[in-house]
């Protein structure tokens, strides 16, 4: 139950993500201009909702705070470090430095990030099934964006849409081969999930206040910013709301 349950789920957060990505690709460029910050906003609110939320707390009823907050900072300097050496990459729009690499490295970026969403979802799984909807909901609003960014920068490269589309699913199926081995090895080390689940979190920190953030504050209409901070409040309201449906979480 539980591994069809990760299994699924992962799926949803890589190939279903790149499968609407495709999708939202054939709207007209003015639709998606005003479409993709909010749901970036959407998936900020999850974001931070999910892992302030659900996994720190969660991995403080196993272990000491101390340990949470020491892994939760390891996390955040691994994963800075990570996205210097252009391999942990999520920004969404053609003009940052890292999409003048070329496509295969951005490619390699993407399967190593969609592999470690693949871990982070087995992992809250294994805690129960509440968290692990809730992080997969985190997972999926992120994912959207991210891919639609992957297929412009792709088809900017010169690649065709069926190679772009290709080559995205293959790396999108990295998912299900983290999924399938953290539950595998975490079933057998449960003492470590704990730590996973703070550097789950700090993963979800660092995309949010990292990537996302920053590309929203690049709209500072009035207009702009309230539907922002609305749709922010209501990716976090969604985790709330989860939480106390599922108190257990």
């Amino acid at each position: 139950m539980v591994l069809t349950l990760i299994i699924t789920f992962s799926l949803l957060g890589s190939v279903a993500s790149i499968l609407a990505a495709a999708l939202f690709l054939l709207f007209p460029e003015k639709i998606r201009i005003v479409f993709i910050p909010g749901v970036i906003s959407y998936a900020t609110g999850t974001l931070l909702g999910a892992a302030l939320l659900g996994l720190i707390p969660t991995a403080a009823e196993s272990i000491s705070a101390y340990r949470v907050s020491a892994t939760l900072l390891t996390g955040l300097v691994g994963f800075f470090i990570l996205e210097k050496l252009i391999i942990w990459r999520h920004c969404h729009n053609s003009d940052c430095d890292v999409h003048k690499t070329a496509g295969p490295l951005i490619l390699i970026g993407d399967a190593f990030h969609n592999f470690v969403d693949g871990v982070i979802i087995a992992a809250a799984f294994i805690v129960s099934i509440p968290l692990g909807i809730m992080t997969s909901v985190s997972v999926i609003t992120h994912e959207i964006p991210q891919e639609v960014g992957d297929f412009a920068i792709l088809l900017d490269a010169g690649y065709s849409r069926m190679k772009a589309f290709g080559l995205n699913m293959v790396s999108g199926l990295t998912a299900l081969v983290g999924a399938v081995l953290a539950y595998l090895f975490m079933q057998s080390v449960r003492a470590a999930i704990p730590y996973v689940m703070s550097i789950s979190a700090a993963s979800f920190i660092y995309i949010a206040i990292g990537d996302l953030i920053p590309g929203l504050n690049h709209h500072t209409r009035l207009k702009d910013s309230l539907l922002q901070i609305i749709l922010l409040l209501a990716g976090i309201g969604t985790i709330l709301i989860f939480n106390n449906t599922h108190p257990n979480v």
